[in-house]
């Protein structure tokens, strides 16, 4: 069963896990590596800079990461494949070629594979928008 299928582009994944995804993979994509304290450093004067520091501990990683194992096989595919449209791997209308592909390389691996794309959520986003779709809509919901 195809989600949004008043679309172009039939999906198998919903909209709402894609902006979710897009929204984790965002925060995710916002952190920092972790350096040196800085030893005369004040935690006030440094507006808590902490918060988007990329520690092991931090759970924005993860979460993430289990929002994509999350999926099935169907919607990961997906997902990958909307990765690829705004690459430039393939264009919307190669839609059936990028889903096949996706299909045959990534189905085990779909986390790992998407954690290493840089600028995951804006790929991510910008791939969703070119098959036709938004997260506006999802976004307000939510507000």
């Amino acid at each position: 069963m195809a989600a949004d299928t008043d679309r172009g582009t039939e999906l198998d994944i919903s909209t709402e896990k894609v902006c979710y995804i897009i929204l984790r993979a965002r925060e995710y994509d916002a952190k920092v590596a972790t350096g040196e304290p800085d030893p005369l450093s004040n935690p006030i004067d440094d507006a808590e800079r902490e918060i988007l520091e990329d520690y092991r501990s931090d759970a924005t990683q993860q979460e993430l990461r289990d929002a994509i194992d999350g999926l099935n096989d169907d919607e990961a595919i997906d997902l990958i494949a909307i990765a690829w449209v705004v690459r430039g791997d393939f264009s919307a209308t190669e839609w059936n070629e990028a889903h096949r592909l996706a299909d045959e390389r990534h189905r085990a691996r779909s986390a790992r594979y998407l954690l290493g794309i840089p600028n995951r959520a804006d790929v991510l986003e910008a791939g969703f928008v070119r098959l036709g779709y938004s997260c506006a809509d999802v976004e307000r919901a939510h507000e």
